[in-house]
């Protein structure tokens, strides 16, 4: 099945300005290609002198290059990072899926083939750290939330996962509220959530794929995870997720989650710098930091 551009999944779009390496004496970079499932792929690593945490950037949805601008925001933080080009993006290897080039982005064998991806930028990572280097996680935006997880459960070395506009509800779900806000900003200023749940309960699938649920791969992990999202989100169901989180929470999980009501989607990209801020925050309390 080929998906037109009206599968504009974002699931979930993030769209952030071009972004450049920042030059700091604080930290270096150093470009790096890796191998994943037969293919190369091609990043940037910005190693603090002396780090005391690392991450590995995970995309959004769509033809998302190396995210050098926020890499350089978590550096100059003492944030080791790898960021990469997405699979058939940029210098990178292999076949980008996506609603522009008329593909499904969503199926579950998308985001498995995403997640070996990040799974196999966090030990390429890894082997360019010192011994002391700290704790490494996962950060990623939007439809990150769904291959973060699996990631993490296919590679140990994940200690630690940041979401920023991370949905926590299937994929299926997602587009059918996506569909319900048409990406409207001013959605929830004539709606109501008991409107978003019963159309994202009740509205009939426009598309048939394997559907994938975060919740049954968080269910297993135990390592820490933090979600910031942005309270009129129109492409993530925020409160609905925010239920789920709590459910897993009562179950024992090491779960948080911060709602900055004024934000939309772009949590990550705005002018205020709180949602980054929390999420350096975070990392930097993680115990043995």
């Amino acid at each position: 099945m080929r998906y037109g551009r009206g599968l504009w999944l974002c699931l979930l779009l993030l769209v952030s300005p071009r972004q450049e390496a920042a030059e700091s004496p604080r930290f270096t970079s150093e470009d790096v290609r890796f191998n994943s499932g037969g293919i190369t792929l091609a990043g940037t690593i910005f190693r603090p002198e002396h780090p005391y945490a690392a991450v590995v950037i995970v995309h959004g949805s769509g033809q998302e290059k190396r995210m050098a601008k926020f890499a350089s925001q978590l550096a100059s933080e003492g944030i080791a990072v790898l960021t990469y080009d997405k699979r058939g993006v940029g210098e990178s290897g292999g076949v980008y899926a996506g609603p522009e080039v008329g593909t499904n982005n969503i199926d579950a064998s998308n985001f498995s083939l995403l997640a070996s991806d990040a799974s196999a930028a966090v030990s390429t990572l890894s082997s360019h750290l010192p011994a002391n280097g700290g704790p490494i996680g996962l950060i990623g935006f939007s439809q990150a939330a769904w291959i973060i997880p699996l990631a993490a459960k296919n590679n140990r070395t994940v200690k630690f996962m940041v979401l920023f506009s991370g949905p926590v509800v299937s994929a299926r779900e997602q587009l059918r509220f996506q569909f319900f806000t048409q990406g409207n900003r001013a959605f929830w200023d004539t709606h109501t959530e008991a409107d978003a749940r019963e159309h994202i309960s009740n509205d009939p699938d426009k598309y048939q794929f394997a559907d994938t649920d975060p919740r049954d791969t968080l269910a297993k992990l135990s390592i820490r995870g933090l979600w910031l999202f942005g309270g009129r989100d129109v492409q993530a169901p925020v409160r609905l997720s925010i239920e789920h989180l709590d459910v897993l929470k009562a179950q024992g999980k090491p779960y948080e989650y911060r709602v900055f009501p004024t934000l939309g989607h772009n949590v990550a990209f705005t002018d205020l710098s709180d949602p980054v801020t929390a999420a350096v925050q975070w990392i930097k309390a993680i115990p043995g930091n």
